[in-house]
């Protein structure tokens, strides 16, 4: 019960890593709002944390829009009184080699994965300092670290993570506030089933522990850098991909 009565935002909760790591934030003690722009899914990973006895919130979010982010936050103030943990989870790709990249593919994604996560964490912050402390985690990428073929959007967004998540150590650290960012490598979701299948054979070729990541693997990750096992880590990335990048 590592988590045990700490109140955890989880964006882009309803599915792949982001619903694996609700439940795994509620199996260990934490309450967890479910927040994702598909009111469904959301509602369905709810209900699958208060069916194993947990307490859950669904909340519509979409992240690009402050007044959806402010929304869910004064949501989860009013169920709770606090917010301990958020994950910046959410995000997309459009991808296209970046001569055939539009503004609007680009756009897109730099508002969900970049402004997204700044918006989340700017509107969680000042609670965070009013308690005295908390947790800012988010998903940055491998590809933040090495580049990727055809993703100019995402690379960019992710590498704009690592940024901010080092700043935000410096500036919100006097306040008892930990910001950490995760660097998954190629892990089995949605997100990755348009990738044909000779390139993640190849992938794992390449990656030491031959296989891809589970979202399994990322929640866990999650959870020790919101857990007060990681008391004193903070403007860290912590790549979690097999040694793909070693």
């Amino acid at each position: 019960m590592r988590l045990k009565d700490k109140v955890a935002i989880i964006t882009g909760g309803g599915q792949g890593i982001g619903r694996i790591t609700a439940l795994t934030f509620a199996r260990e003690g934490a309450q967890v709002v479910v927040a994702d722009i598909n009111t469904t899914t959301a509602e369905a990973v709810a209900a699958e944390i208060t069916a194993q006895d947990g307490r859950a919130l669904a909340v519509q979010l979409n992240v690009a829009k402050a007044e959806s982010v402010d929304a869910m936050v004064a949501a989860v103030k009013e169920w709770a009184g606090r917010i301990d943990i958020i994950v910046n989870n959410a995000g997309i790709t459009r991808d296209a080699r970046m001569q055939r990249m539009t503004e609007d593919q680009w756009d897109a994604v730099i508002n969900v994965n970049l402004k997204g996560v700044w918006l989340c964490a700017k509107a969680v912050a000042p609670v965070m300092i009013e308690q005295g402390g908390g947790v800012i985690l988010s998903a940055s990428s491998i590809v933040a670290l090495n580049g990727n073929f055809g993703q100019s959007n995402y690379v960019a967004t992710k590498s704009g993570v690592i940024g901010m998540t080092k700043t935000w150590a410096r500036e919100l650290g006097p306040y008892g506030i930990r910001a950490n960012a995760i660097a998954p490598g190629f892990t089995v979701t949605e997100m990755i089933e348009t990738v044909p299948e000779k390139v993640l054979d190849s992938v794992k070729e390449r990656t030491p522990l031959r296989r891809l990541g589970r979202p399994e693997d990322i929640a866990n990750a999650y959870l020790f850098l919101a857990s007060d096992d990681a008391t004193f880590i903070t403007g860290q990335v912590l790549a979690v991909d097999g040694g793909l990048i070693m």
